[in-house]
């Protein structure tokens, strides 16, 4: 590619008149095309879900964080269309890839979803291209994978011919505060141009672009900030359970620590670690540095804790169950709350499917509510959640909060219900004054 063509893409790109494409329309992908689309980029989303395809061409969104409103403007307007069939790529300039990057069963990293995309891009590839990942992985997966399929195979010049980046994703589902729009996005290149190329193109949409050295880079810094986040949640989940050994309220001392106004960052205990990035993302780095025969020892620890909080969270149940003189087998159990977080519809990687799944084996009856996930099924079980939600609380020997959604009424649930496992510390001071509740 030519020094002007190089220019031609960058005036392209920086005229937003670049023609744009999405692998992936998941919570990263859709966001991102809204993104590029209000932007005023034409945005083609491409997924090989026919289900997602068939929704936005409906001019609705599958995706709590952004209102079918929005994508029925931008559909009408023709900013935004999706399709299953990956050979519009071969009319595309700029390409974003958002697919997910899941555990194999070993623990090992999932990488089926990044080769497949990889693999479709590869027939359409062509000069005066950048693409982009931006999907969570080990750093060195840009260069050893997407390069050699991309470029090197098919004898294009990386920074000449077509341009190659990482950006990692930094969604944060169910936030107002922090979105797409201005969440900062770092964007590192496999040469400097590629670096050049991508950042143009995001800034465009995005309201602050953070170029770094190189693609590895990027890369790590994903992984760094999840990692941190990972640690952190494992030495306060420990700290909970080291608490509850010395009869000290873990909330109390957590709150009184977070008085400190430097040197100390604020996390919660909880029954587990749930959502697509903290769960998983660290074993990412933690395989890699196997290969070069470093053991990620902070990382393995905190994920031994962090994965064990679910059988420590029945144990507790069991506890508070004990003092009232009942055992699991035979008990009704309500959970409240399954998503992953609060105040969302995300299911992935929840604590909750353990926590149902250990009770049940235990011989104890479950049900569930919760206002944002009617039904569910998982690992071939499946349930839905309960209809009247007051009556299913004091129908039960225990009602376990595991997600503290904003819309239940606490103090209700408190007042109705026989026991309470207070894993979110939902119902404040009161509830931990209360002899009917108990935390982790």
């Amino acid at each position: 590619m030519t020094t002007n063509a190089y220019q031609a893409l960058l005036t392209r790109l920086s005229e937003r008149t670049a023609r744009v494409a999405v692998m992936g329309l998941g919570y990263v992908g859709l966001p991102l095309v809204v993104a590029f689309a209000e932007a005023g980029f034409q945005v083609m989303g491409i997924d090989p879900d026919r289900r997602k395809v068939d929704t936005i061409n409906r001019r609705e969104s599958h995706i709590q964080d952004i209102p079918s409103e929005q994508v029925r403007r931008l559909v009408e307007a023709g900013k935004i269309s999706a399709t299953t069939d990956f050979s519009v790529l071969s009319r595309m300039d700029a390409v974003s890839i958002c697919v997910p990057t899941p555990l194999g069963k070993f623990g090992d990293p999932d990488m089926s979803f990044i080769l497949t995309a990889t693999d479709d891009l590869a027939r359409y590839v062509h000069p005066g291209m950048v693409i982009v990942l931006e999907s969570t992985t080990y750093p060195g997966t840009t260069r050893e994978i997407l390069l050699p399929k991309l470029g090197v195979e098919r004898g294009l010049r990386i920074g000449e011919d077509f341009f190659l980046a990482f950006s990692p994703e930094r969604v944060d589902p169910g936030r107002k505060d922090w979105t797409t729009l201005n969440t900062p996005k770092v964007i590192g290149g496999i040469t400097t141009a590629c670096t050049e190329i991508a950042a143009t193109w995001y800034r465009q949409a995005l309201k602050t672009v953070v170029p770094v050295s190189s693609a590895e880079a990027a890369e790590m810094t994903k992984l760094l900030e999840n990692t941190f986040r990972m640690i952190n949640i494992g030495l306060v989940n420990e700290m909970a359970i080291m608490c509850n050994r010395l009869g000290i309220d873990v909330w109390e001392v957590i709150e009184a620590a977070a008085t400190k106004p430097f040197g100390f960052m604020k996390f919660t205990p909880g029954p587990g670690l749930g959502g697509h990035c903290i769960p998983i993302d660290p074993l990412y780095l933690s395989w890699k540095l196997k290969a070069l025969n470093y053991n990620a020892r902070f990382i393995e620890l905190a994920s031994e804790i962090n994965s064990n909080m679910p059988r420590y969270a029945v144990s507790r149940v069991q506890d508070a169950l004990n003092d009232a003189g009942k055992a699991i087998k035979g008990s009704k159990f309500l959970i409240l709350g399954i998503a992953y977080k609060p105040d969302i519809d995300d299911l992935r990687e929840s604590p909750a499917l353990d926590i149902i799944r250990l009770l049940e084996q235990k011989g104890g009856q479950v049900a569930y509510h919760d206002p944002y996930i009617p039904s569910y099924r998982h690992d071939g079980m499946g349930k839905e959640s309960v209809p009247d939600l007051m009556a299913a609380v004091e129908a039960a020997d225990c009602v376990v909060i595991i997600t503290n959604h904003s819309s239940y009424n606490y103090p209700a649930i408190l007042e109705a219900a026989q026991l309470v496992v207070d894993t979110r510390n939902a119902l404040g001071k009161v509830g931990r004054a209360s002899a009917k509740v108990t935390h982790l």
